[in-house]
């Protein structure tokens, strides 16, 4: 399969795009947003959890990391909130399960730079640091030109223009967001390519998940 797998094009998926697929587990849905290979896949994708729903033990060929969007995330290393942005190396191994409330994570597969083989776990329930007026992050991992981050826009703050050499992904959390380009509820998914540029603001304020510098060189699937 490939799916949004031309990392040169730019990619927008609003929460009324969205297509849930059962997966083969049982209880377990996805929103592919993008995705290079079959079951085996370097993929990017909205993960569904039904209460109490669980995996069998699974080894991460490629990597893994994921934010937490509702509900608890659970495996035998601990519980993970709302919030809450986990990152598996290549080669670790976990055991999945899902509390009573269920749970959704944006999650990343085989994505991972071989070199890249900090495990780490980040709560964002604690203070931003403001890093211009108006706007605020956190850091949650840095590795080569590989950035990924929170970060807060309060009401009606606007950023000058600006590009993205390594292109950007970024998933709208709460509030909303715009560019030059359109406006992103709550729920938004976007990725620009290489090179790409905008001035984005947002009127109502909002929290993002924002990675960047990752698409040039893109990582192909590796099974």
């Amino acid at each position: 399969m490939r799916l949004n797998a031309d990392f040169d094009e730019r990619v927008v998926i609003r929460p009324e795009a969205y297509d849930w697929v059962a997966s083969p587990v049982s209880g377990v849905e996805r929103m592919m947003l993008d995705r290079v290979g079959d079951e085996v896949a370097r993929a990017t994708s909205l993960v569904r959890f039904a209460p109490n729903s669980s995996f069998d033990a699974h080894t991460h060929g490629g990597g893994e990391e994921y934010l937490v969007l509702d509900g608890v995330f659970s495996d035998e290393d601990g519980d993970y909130p709302a919030g809450t942005y986990v990152r598996n190396p290549i080669g670790t191994r976990h055991t999945p399960r899902i509390g009573p409330e269920g749970a959704t994570i944006l999650v990343k597969l085989r994505q991972f730079d071989p070199d890249d083989d900090e495990q780490k776990v980040v709560r964002t329930d604690t203070a931003f640091d403001e890093v211009a007026p108006g706007l605020s992050q956190i850091v949650l991992h840095e590795h080569g030109p590989e950035r990924v981050r929170m970060v807060r826009f309060a009401p009606g703050t606007q950023l000058d223009r600006h590009a993205h050499p390594g292109g950007e992904e970024l998933f709208v959390i709460e509030g909303s967001y715009s560019d030059e380009d359109g406006h992103y509820p709550a729920g938004t998914w976007l990725r620009s390519p290489v090179g790409t540029g905008h001035a984005p603001w947002s009127d109502e304020g909002c929290l993002l998940w924002i990675k960047t510098g990752h698409l040039a060189p893109v990582i192909g699937a590796d099974g």
